[in-house]
């Protein structure tokens, strides 16, 4: 059995004053670091043995990945860390208080740009000062290739292909894979893995610092089972789809 978890940062700064996050990188609220070191207790007690870790480039997700590791006694594991598994970019709405943004735009535009598929909020210009180009650990990149503003279909479309170039030979090899991300870069996940239409994919949560544990028949993407390590705080899944084949 080959094992997979997928598991939100703890709760942000920016999660807690109710504020669009996205490429913005903010810390972790004292809660936040206590649901990270209490994932990796959950972690620990499923007795499982990771081969290797996936992050993204912001702190919230790395960090989570760190205490949950260390709470699990597996801090020693090899990580890779990549912008590809960022939050989505919310665009000219980074940094703006979701209540203000309903009152000035309605309940209907916000919920178009955060739950629809295919609709990416208003794009950042190249000056604003949250342009990731302004981001050091960005300089690399070249500007033009950055994201200013993402629906969850164009973040699927910088994540995916990410994911079965860099992570799946590592699963297709039954190697046991945790991953700390985002509530959107994980929906991208959870779409692939578990076949999730466009429509639907949006109503998915990851609740913060939960692990989402899924096992897999080894040398596949089949799902055997799949659950929140705490159940207290868990919230719905898709249903687990049919073997593949291939």
């Amino acid at each position: 059995m080959t094992h997979l978890v997928l598991v939100r940062h703890g709760q942000s700064e920016w999660n807690k004053q109710n504020r669009f996050t996205g490429f913005h990188d903010v810390g972790l609220t004292a809660e936040g670091v206590k649901e990270a070191k209490k994932a990796g207790k959950l972690l620990a007690k499923e007795g499982i043995k990771f081969d290797i870790g996936f992050t993204s480039y912001q702190r919230r997700a790395i960090k989570t990945l760190w205490l949950a590791l260390e709470a699990a006694e597996q801090f020693h594991i090899p990580v890779t860390k990549d912008w590809h598994l960022n939050e989505r970019h919310y665009g000219a709405l980074t940094g703006l208080n979701k209540q203000e943004t309903r009152d000035k735009h309605g309940d209907e535009q916000v919920h178009i740009w955060r739950r629809s598929f295919d609709t990416p909020p208003p794009q950042l210009d190249m000056d604003h000062e949250y342009h990731p180009s302004k981001d050091a650990k960005y300089a690399h990149i070249d500007p033009t290739e950055l994201p200013t503003g993402e629906s969850l279909k164009m973040t699927c479309e910088r994540v995916l292909p990410y994911f079965e170039s860099q992570i799946l030979p590592f699963l297709r090899a039954s190697s046991n894979v945790v991953i700390s991300a985002h509530g959107n870069s994980l929906r991208a996940l959870m779409k692939k893995l578990f076949d999730v239409t466009d429509k639907d994919i949006p109503g998915f949560e990851f609740p913060t610092g939960n692990p989402l544990l899924i096992e897999l028949e080894d040398g596949t993407l089949n799902i055997k089972s799949a659950a929140y390590l705490d159940k207290k705080r868990a919230k719905d899944l898709p249903a687990i789809p049919k073997p593949k084949t291939a």
